[in-house]
């Protein structure tokens, strides 16, 4: 049976978006903003990790505790965070408990207190979440690779910069929040088990007077590209590596997925093979699908020790270019069969499906029925896949390491 997904707009342009799921005893939703990281002034970049927290230290008639305790009685499953093009907060729960859920988010976006002794416990934590990455390289080299590859301001890094953080003030980062949570371009996507009637008499009641912002997008600055090292004195190295591709959206979209796929999709993927099992250079190495907007990447990383980092590199990037000569038909099956068995298991969550309702609209502007996704994974052939490839070479790459010494990059 064909799923049905309904939608309303508010008169103040707010999308409310809803899938009714059968047998489930759970609601989630997913609140998307448009604006994050990339809207966020020039050094002022965390302000958006810093209002996350903040915003949850008080709301409307709710002091910190008070609010932290309702949320808490509600028996929330709840994540919220900044992208470089959004900011999402989303909650599971169960069904009974989605108004007034909804309830209390609508206090947290919108009458936030941001009191200013609770700004900087908000910005302590930001910074010593930043400091962390110095004990988790890998995370810290994914980081510096977008940074490095995408346009300014895409790439800014999600967990801030130092100097931007210690520098920020309160009133100034009340102004980012004014100008960021823009209610004529917010999301509001709901799943589960639910009467999504009466979420949207609910939801026009609390969000019709959120105001519009409309802030322009930002104009973007060249970006760095190339090879960046930094200097590490530790008895690892990692590497992180891009090659731009077309972004979500693209005719190419499913073709890009299947050969992320067949370079990293399990233990018979080609880099598992060829990097890790047969030459043992390295004890970690993947690859991803990384989209914004406009613009996209097939982004990846290794892990490896000194004496192999070179080599590492050499083969992993080969992989890519000999991807580029052919793939076999049994390497295709296993690649369709894991991205229909991703798509089964997001047809079962319920805060899968919340996300994929407003990541969807948001950058496509439509909803792509899960039917649909399996119709075109189910299509996708060596020969489309190969014709993507050809075209593309897997010839540029943006590069950064971390470890004792830089790697030869031609």
């Amino acid at each position: 049976m064909t799923e049905k997904i309904e939608s309303y707009i508010l008169p103040n342009g707010m999308t409310l978006l809803g899938q009714f799921v059968a047998g489930v005893e759970s609601a989630s939703f997913s609140f998307l903003f448009p604006g994050g990281n990339a809207l966020i002034p020039d050094k002022a970049c965390g302000a958006a990790v810093v209002l996350d927290d903040w915003m949850f230290r008080g709301a409307g008639p709710y002091n910190s505790r008070q609010l932290i305790d309702a949320l808490d009685g509600l028996g929330l499953h709840r994540q919220s965070g900044p992208s470089a093009e959004s900011l999402s907060f989303s909650a599971s729960m169960e069904a009974g408990n989605l108004i007034r859920a909804i309830e209390l988010y609508a206090e947290i976006l919108l009458r936030p207190r941001l009191e200013e002794e609770q700004f900087e416990p908000g910005r302590q934590l930001a910074l010593q979440s930043l400091a962390a990455l110095d004990d988790d390289p890998r995370q810290k080299v994914s980081f510096e690779l977008y940074e490095q590859f995408y346009p300014d301001p895409l790439g800014r890094p999600s967990v801030g910069k130092e100097q931007d953080l210690r520098r920020l003030q309160p009133e100034q980062t009340r102004q980012i929040k004014s100008a960021l949570f823009d209610g004529s371009g917010a999301i509001l996507a709901v799943a589960g088990k639910m009467d999504f009637n009466k979420v949207c008499r609910r939801v026009e009641d609390l969000f019709a007077q959120a105001p519009a912002v409309k802030s322009p997008p930002p104009p973007l600055r060249p970006a760095l590209r190339g090879y960046r090292h930094i200097p590490n004195e530790g008895a690892q190295v990692h590497i992180g590596f891009m090659t731009e591709v077309p972004p979500l959206g693209s005719p190419a979209y499913y073709q890009i997925l299947a050969a992320v796929s067949i370079l990293s999709g399990g233990m018979s993927s080609r880099l598992f093979t060829e990097v890790r099992e047969k030459r043992g250079l390295c004890y970690a190495v993947g690859a991803r699908y990384h989209s914004h907007r406009q613009i996209a990447g097939i982004s990846g990383y290794a892990g490896t020790t000194p004496d192999k980092a070179q080599q590492t590199l050499e083969v992993t990037l080969g992989e890519f270019r000999r991807l580029c000569r052919g793939i076999a038909q049994d390497e295709l099956d296993r690649a369709k069969v894991g991205l229909k068995s991703s798509l089964i298991m997001k047809n079962e969550s319920t805060s899968a499906r919340a996300g994929h309702l407003a990541s969807d609209r948001f950058y496509l502007n439509r909803v792509r029925p899960l039917e649909e996704i399996r119709d075109s994974i189910e299509s996708l052939t060596v020969q489309s896949v190969q014709e993507f490839l050809s075209g593309c070479g897997f010839e540029e790459f943006t590069l950064v390491s971390i470890g004792p010494k830089p790697l030869e990059v031609k």
